[in-house]
């Protein structure tokens, strides 16, 4: 079996190329070619924290892993960070194990690629501003999943910690040559953006609706369960609606089950799954004025199907170790 470190993947994995991957398994997912059932949810409530177990299964592209993800929005106070992952990757014809890798990279990665290929769909082709409102380990590759979509020339963030922001700011403008200001609040990001990007592990909104401009995609990927939410039930009334899965977004997301139960809006209000936008049976954007909304809460495909492109990657470049059982 084959280990693959943090280190080994930032080797072997490319967004641009995380993208296509994540693109394809959305693509069979659209053709039912794709074993995904609801993922497994552990809530650790003495620690305030979540087990997320994610198996699935990729019949054309012969993927098949389960992931180990746990989300504890307390860690960063401790110096760790708040999503932690390990990915299992199976041979399917034989159920052998071949790789075990650490998970979180490939969560942050298939997490912003996700995101990039809604942004692909959704925003603006004209889009040239990033607003990021939480500069965490996740806002990172999401910026660089936009950033290789879309032609960005500068870029806002907010985070509560200004040092953090500033880091962010230093590290991302470097990394992509584009102008990051670090702005006091949330509401200067919104209202100087093209896209949102929402990466929080905040139980109230931060971002409201009467902030987002005309012609904004926002993308929101924070998760802490049913009963919290980054998004206010405004932004999402006035948004058009697009989410990986409406099974997941409706038994885990707060920001659509919390403006659901508030009667603002109903189930039927979720224009698409991103499957849908992949596979070309639904339009994406109908013009430059409507706001579109991304609303993420992980599928295991994301994981599969990056996790095998990690590993044959790696084979090939002869990275990672070898391990006997």
């Amino acid at each position: 079996m084959l280990l693959l470190t943090r280190e080994d993947l930032e080797k072997v994995l490319a967004m641009r190329e995380v993208i296509e991957a994540v693109e394809k398994a959305f693509l069979e997912l659209y053709h039912e070619k794709a074993k995904v059932p609801l993922r497994t949810i552990l809530e650790v409530e003495k620690h305030n924290g979540f087990l997320l177990y994610m198996p699935s299964y990729l019949e054309s592209s012969e993927a098949l892993a389960v992931k180990v993800v746990s989300l504890y929005p307390e860690n960063p106070k401790k110096g760790i960070p708040s999503v932690l992952a390990s990915i299992l990757l199976n041979d399917p014809e034989t159920g052998k194990p071949l790789a075990f890798m650490e998970g979180t990279y490939i969560t942050a990665m298939r997490t912003g690629a996700a995101s990039g290929v809604a942004t692909k769909y959704l925003a603006r082709k004209d889009a040239k501003t990033v607003g990021i409102i939480g500069a965490g380990v996740q806002a990172r590759t999401q910026l660089w999943a936009v950033y290789e979509v879309r032609n960005i020339e500068k870029a806002y963030v907010y985070d509560i910690n200004k040092e953090k922001s500033q880091n962010f700011a230093d590290e991302m403008s470097k990394k992509f040559g584009v102008e990051i200001d670090v702005v006091e609040s949330p509401k200067e990001v919104a209202e100087n953006s093209d896209i949102l990007i929402i990466a929080t592990t905040a139980r109230k909104p931060v971002l409201r609706g009467e902030w987002v401009k005309e012609g904004t995609h926002i993308n929101s990927i924070g998760w802490v369960g049913k009963d919290a939410r980054e998004l206010d039930s405004e932004t999402v009334k006035k948004s058009k609606l697009v989410v990986d899965s409406r099974e997941g977004v409706l038994n885990e997301s707060g920001d659509i089950i919390i403006p659901i139960k508030e009667g603002i809006i109903d189930e039927t209000y979720i224009y698409a799954e991103l499957s849908e936008l992949v596979a070309g049976a639904k339009k994406g954007r109908d013009n430059d004025r409507e706001i579109t909304l991304f609303k993420s809460v992980g599928l295991a495909i994301e994981d599969a199907i990056t996790a095998k492109l990690a590993y044959e990657k790696a084979l090939k470049l002869g990275i990672g170790t070898h391990i006997e059982l």
